[in-house]
């Protein structure tokens, strides 16, 4: 708890103890009802303050005008009539009370849950000096400079590993318990946890701008952008306080005078208390907390399972998608060229990549790299000679002695060799050895591990439709949309193509159905920026894909997307729930208050109760399951 929660607990226990001790002390009169009215001070004083505030301020219609009106309004009954009981106006003061510290204490867990989980800055970095570690703030540290994590520590800076092996909790960044194997070379962001080894890294950032510093800036200004529902509960809250106090006033004043007006009798006393009562039910405590509660909890929950929500607007356009439009490179493919196939190979599938390998050994080009991963053996260039690269074509060297050409068909068709047509899709390298014709290879981009089962999940959520954009040829676009089982394909765009199909979906779509492009590369940014919701893959994407995107995946798994769906789902029927409930008893209480069938013990459980509940509700959002 926090001093201020203890302070307020506190009051309650004290409040109660001298109701209690009243009950026992026979005194009537005047001495009875300072004693009361100091019991009243003690409970109600802090909502009396801002009662008074905002009227000095100009915003007089809040909760704590309400009660502080009805409170009062309670003892001047007492007073009037000569009753003496001025238990009810305390005991709702007291009960209200009991409400808001369970409200701010709900409010606090998950604030604290939030802030545990995402506590993922560190508060120093190690720099190695004369063969010691020195600990300096994280903000100092150049980029380029060289930092030492040590096993248990957190990455405090993104950068480049130089030295050293480990595994790595990911958990606060990717929400996926299972520890990620680094070594030197391997890129790493701020934010993990290193397990068990010593790791020198390069920083390839500053402090402010690596990963940890911007997933903290993400999940705290996200509160900043107000969904829909939490606006509309704001204009509620504006038009509706004012309109029950002007309906008080007609019960206390208006009825009792048409009574009097057609004869009967005017029964002051009584129409004032259900005028007091009215005001009690009608605070609109429940709605005002619950709503935003319920947002801030379910972005808090995204955070959790690896997604960033930049804002609740976002997390409510999500759970209305239809459809989903993936770039294919780096989102549902995992951008890297293997080799996935050897065809028509005159020799041994292993010695034609070995030939192919070593022809290619002196190109940089990532279809030369995947040559040489898929040969796996020691690239010896004493084999290799009078290597000539012929641009647009391919390559020809002299390998073992042996003439060997691979390239494309073009290349075979200088040479004066007919290629075999492979109705593989992917990047053909064909083969000639010695002038004759030796097969070809197979390159292709592979699709993610769970890019097939995250679209079928999709469609499974009410997605209406998946869409492919790519710049790859239609035959290979076709391919690997089949595979995958994505409804529509669009290929061989250029960026500002992308945009314009998007456009086209977006004018076809429903006014009420929302379109999300998943991408993840520098050239996806104006298309994030379109989009009615733009999610990019956040671990390996660009900054320019993470700046103008609304939701970030922070471990490329195209899976995450379900999830946020769903999460977004719950957040939203969450907050359904709490505005039909709240609403329903409100409502319901205030025809019983006015027809003079609910007193003030049920106000205080229209009011409190219905607070208490909805605040539980909302806090269901912080956590998911599958």
């Amino acid at each position: 708890m926090t001093r201020k929660q203890k302070k307020m607990l506190w009051r309650i226990i004290i409040t109660a103890a001298m109701l209690i001790a009243l009950h026992f002390i026979p005194i009537t009169g005047i001495m009875r009802l300072a004693a009361y009215l100091v019991v009243y001070a003690v409970i109600g004083s802090d909502i009396l303050r801002k009662a008074g505030k905002g009227i000095v301020n100009g915003r007089p219609f809040d909760e704590n005008f309400l009660m502080a009106l009805a409170t009062l309004g309670a003892f001047f009954l007492a007073v009037w009539t000569k009753s003496g009981d001025y238990v009810e106006g305390i005991a709702v003061m007291l009960f209200y009370q009991i409400g808001e510290l369970f409200q701010s204490c709900a409010v606090g867990r998950s604030r604290r849950d939030i802030s545990a989980l995402m506590d993922i800055r560190p508060d120093y970095a190690n720099i190695e000096t004369d063969g010691r570690l020195e600990q300096v703030d994280p903000g100092e540290v150049a980029v380029g400079s060289v930092i030492v994590v040590q096993p248990g520590e957190k990455v405090p800076i993104d950068g480049v590993i130089v030295e050293g092996e480990a595994s790595l909790n990911t958990s606060a960044l990717t929400g996926e318990s299972l520890p990620r194997d680094v070594k030197a070379g391997d890129g790493i962001v701020s934010g993990c946890i290193d397990m068990n080894g010593v790791l020198k890294i390069r920083t390839t950032r500053e402090f402010g701008e690596s990963t940890a510093s911007k997933i903290l800036d993400l999940v705290e200004n996200a509160g900043s952008r107000k969904s829909r529902s939490e606006a509309l509960i704001s204009r509620f809250a504006r038009v509706y306080t004012p309109a029950v106090c002007l309906a008080a006033l007609a019960l206390a004043i208006a009825v009792p005078l048409v009574r009097m007006a057609c004869g009967a009798a005017a029964n002051w006393p009584d129409w004032i208390y259900r005028a007091l009562t009215f005001l009690v039910v009608s605070c609109p405590c429940a709605l005002v907390i619950s709503i935003p509660l319920s947002f801030f909890a379910g972005v808090g929950g995204a955070s959790r399972e690896g997604v960033l929500i930049k804002g609740s607007n976002y997390l409510e356009a999500l759970s209305e998608t239809k459809y989903v439009v993936f770039d294919k490179t780096g989102t549902l493919t995992q951008g890297v060229f293997e080799v996935t196939g050897v065809h028509h190979s005159a020799l041994e599938d292993a010695k034609l990549l070995e030939y192919a390998a070593l022809a290619e050994c002196a190109s940089s080009h990532p279809i030369s790299k995947s040559l040489q991963k898929a040969y796996g053996g020691e690239i010896d260039r004493s084999r290799v000679s009078d290597i000539g690269e012929i641009s647009g074509h391919g390559v020809t060297a002299v390998v073992d002695g042996h003439t060997v050409a691979a390239g494309n068909t073009k290349l075979m068709h200088r040479l004066g060799i007919e290629p075999i047509e492979c109705r593989s899709a992917g990047t053909v390298i064909h083969m000639a050895i010695d002038g004759k014709y030796a097969g070809h290879i197979v390159i292709s981009d592979v699709p993610k591990p769970h890019a097939a089962e995250a679209v079928a999940a999709l469609k499974k959520c009410g997605v209406k439709k998946t869409v492919m954009l790519t710049g790859d040829a239609q035959r290979v676009a076709d391919e690997v949309a089949a595979g995958l089982g994505v409804d529509e394909v669009r290929a061989e765009l250029l960026p500002a193509d992308k945009v314009a199909e998007v456009e086209k979906l977006l004018a076809a779509k429903g006014e009420k159905e929302k379109l999300a492009f998943v991408g993840d590369g520098i050239n996806d940014a104006p298309v994030l920026t379109r989009a009615d919701i733009g999610i990019a893959m956040g671990a390996m994407g660009s900054d320019a894909a993470i700046e103008a995107a609304d939701v970030v995946l922070m471990d490329d798994d195209p899976k995450r997307i379900v999830k946020a769906i769903r999460i977004s789902r719950k957040c939203i029927g969450i907050v359904k729930q709490n505005i039909v409930f709240s609403l329903i008893v409100k409502f319901g209480c205030l025809a019983l208050v006015a027809a003079g069938l609910a007193n003030m013990w049920a106000a205080i459980f229209a009011d409190v109760g219905v607070m208490i509940l909805a605040v539980l509700n909302a806090i269901r959002a912080l956590r998911y399951k599958e």
